[in-house]
């Protein structure tokens, strides 16, 4: 079982809450894969032992909830979050200083490091006994980077690359190279879990935080707004499409070995051939966090109570709802390799597969 975490600041509330509906199912992810909030996620999971990891979510939840001022998202633009980030006062009046880009960013994120530092058990993070991966990008080659626990021993310092959002939050270092958030690149990394080797059947809750569709804006506000989503929604539905198409060919080259003579196909250019092929079949589960009817273009900062509380209560609610289905039991076509599961948009609990696009 694989839990695919998008990142959205704030909004990564609603994946604490389909951890948590998870856990009540019984169910710990084998292997997690996060980007920015959806790695901070990751790690308080993988990084503590499983009875302890409800429960350090949750210390995390509230140590970054806004103080109950009436500005709401303006007091943490201008004062930040006292465990999360606090503001480079030099940074806001001198864009064009040349710094360096270690201090280049409106808000300092020390205080996080503290606070993933207090939550997590990093020799358990570093044991990989549930996996871990979290993306970044490279600030200099603009390549995206997938840190694996099953590759190297991960800590706090690649939970903050993956969280390291131009140009609010600075960049972090790793082996000297610097990284920024990963969802400068791709802020849904699910393409991790297809590219892995080797293939594996299984299933997939992709945990998506930004509204891949919505209304036409009416004005700029709304078109910021719009446009935030979009970008971060970031090719997830792309993604997906193609490794319905890749995964259907290699079930058709498993099909065409099974036409072969056994003697021709033990031949070593057959056998590399048919390599090509196989036989996995992944269930992806996508749930999609729905909108508050007070989100605007700051909704990733609305870390108040309330925002934290509906969200993780939505996550909660539609995973439940989604684990009462278990639509990866079903009957499926057997040449179809990649299997797509979401909640009906309209009735909030009908499951519904997302059959691939008709072609070849």
């Amino acid at each position: 079982m694989v839990l695919v975490l998008q990142g959205g600041g704030a909004l990564g509330a609603y994946q604490a809450g389909v951890y948590e509906a998870l856990k009540d199912a019984g169910i710990e992810p084998d292997w997690i894969i996060g980007t920015s909030i959806g790695a901070l996620n990751g790690g308080l999971i993988a990084g503590n032992a499983p009875a302890a990891r409800l429960e350090r979510l949750r210390e995390f939840w509230q140590s970054v909830q806004q103080p109950p001022f009436p500005a709401g998202s303006w007091s943490t633009i201008f004062q930040g979050l006292p465990s999360f980030f606090r503001p480079r006062i030099p940074g806001w009046g001198a864009l064009g200083a040349s710094v360096g880009l270690d201090e280049a960013s409106f808000y300092t994120t020390e205080p996080l490091r503290g606070t993933l530092g207090r939550l997590i058990d990093i020799d358990l993070l570093r044991e990989a006994k549930t996996r871990l991966t979290v993306g970044a990008v490279a600030v200099r080659s603009g390549r995206m980077t997938y840190f694996d626990s099953n590759r190297c021993a991960l800590g706090v310092d690649h939970l903050m690359a993956s969280g390291a959002l131009p140009p609010a939050f600075p960049a972090v270092r790793i082996d000297g190279e610097a990284y920024w958030d990963g969802g400068v690149y791709s802020n849904t990394p699910i393409e991790a879990v297809f590219d892995d080797m080797p293939r594996r059947s299984g299933v997939i809750f992709s945990v998506n935080v930004w509204q891949p569709s919505g209304d036409e804006p009416r004005s700029i506000w709304e078109a910021l707004g719009r446009q935030k989503d979009i970008q971060y929604a970031s090719r997830a539905d792309s993604h997906i499409a193609r490794q319905q198409q890749l995964h259907h060919l290699r079930h058709v080259i498993r099909e065409l070995s099974q036409q072969l003579p056994a003697g021709k196909r033990d031949t070593p250019v057959v056998r590399e051939l048919l390599a090509y092929g196989c036989g996995t079949t992944m269930h992806v589960v996508r749930l999609l966090a729905p909108s508050l009817d007070s989100e605007d273009f700051y909704k990733d900062i609305d870390f108040s109570a309330a925002g934290i509380r509906m969200r993780w209560e939505a996550g909660h609610r539609d995973a439940s709802r989604i684990l009462q289905r278990a639509p990866w039991n079903d009957p499926v076509d057997p040449m179809q390799g990649v299997i797509v599961h979401e909640l009906s948009a309209r009735s909030g609990a009908q499951v519904r597969q997302v059959r691939p696009a008709p072609g070849r």
